[in-house]
C-alpha cells in the first residue's frame, strides 16, 4: 500500500495463548459505541471424499488501529482461545472487510466461530457515497476511493500456502496490509469522515 504511515505492528502466530494476548490487548481499545475490526482469511485448498476441491481457513487476521494479528488457524490444529471466541462473538464489535459474509460462514462451517456482528465494506461504501456500483468492488478498488491509496495484491501471494508451518515475510506484510486497509476504510466509511477526491 502506498502511503506514508508508520509500520503496522503485526503478531503472526499459532499459538491460542498469543491469540489471547492480542485481544487482551485490543480490549482497552473499545469505547462506548463499540469497536471496529478489520477481519480477512485466506484459505488451504483441500480435497473431498469424492474428489471435489474444497476451501477452508488456513489464516484469520484482525486488525484495529495498526496493530494486527496473523493468526494460523490450520497450524494451530483449530485450537482457539476463549478470548477470540468471546470477542468474534461480541455484538459491541463490529467486523469489516470486502465479502465479509463468505469469511463469518466458513469461520463458522470448518472453525465453529461464530461473528455476530459484520459490515460489508462494499455496501457501505455504496450507502455512504452514494454509488451503488461500489457494492461489488474489491478491496483495491475501495481502498483508492476511501483512502486514495494503491495496493497491489499479487496473484502469486494469493493462492500461495498458507497453511505453511512458517509464512513468508510477503505472505505476512499481504495479510497484514489486507487487514488494515479493511479496518481503515470501515473505520473512514463507518465515522463519516471525509473522502479523498476520486484518484485518476
Amino acid at each position: 500500500m502506498e502511503d506514508d504511515t508508520p509500520a503496522i505492528r503485526t503478531t503472526v502466530t499459532s499459538s491460542p495463548y498469543q491469540a489471547a494476548q492480542f485481544i487482551n490487548e485490543r480490549a482497552s481499545d473499545r469505547h462506548e459505541e463499540g469497536l471496529i475490526v478489520g477481519i480477512d482469511t485466506e484459505w488451504r485448498e483441500c480435497r473431498q471424499p469424492d474428489g471435489h476441491r474444497c476451501y477452508k481457513v488456513a489464516v484469520l487476521q484482525l486488525c484495529v488501529g495498526r496493530r494486527c494479528l496473523v493468526f494460523q488457524l490450520y497450524r494451530a490444529n483449530n485450537k482457539v482461545p476463549r478470548e477470540l471466541v468471546d470477542f468474534l462473538a461480541d455484538p459491541a464489535v463490529r467486523f469489516v472487510g470486502v465479502g465479509v459474509d463468505g469469511d463469518v460462514k466458513r469461520l463458522a462451517e470448518h472453525c465453529n466461530l461464530k461473528v455476530a456482528s459484520t459490515v460489508d465494506l462494499g455496501g457501505a461504501a455504496a450507502a455512504t457515497l452514494g454509488r451503488p456500483e461500489l457494492k461489488t468492488a474489491g478491496l483495491k478498488s475501495l481502498a483508492l476511493t476511501v483512502m486514495g491509496a494503491r495496493m497491489e495484491k499479487p496473484k502469486r501471494i494469493t493462492i500461495s500456502n498458507w497453511a505453511a508451518e512458517t509464512l513468508t515475510k510477503q505472505q505476512v506484510n499481504y495479510a497484514c496490509i489486507d487487514a488494515y486497509a479493511s479496518y481503515e476504510i470501515g473505520r473512514r466509511l463507518l465515522s463519516g469522515e471525509s473522502i479523498p477526491p476520486a484518484q485518476s
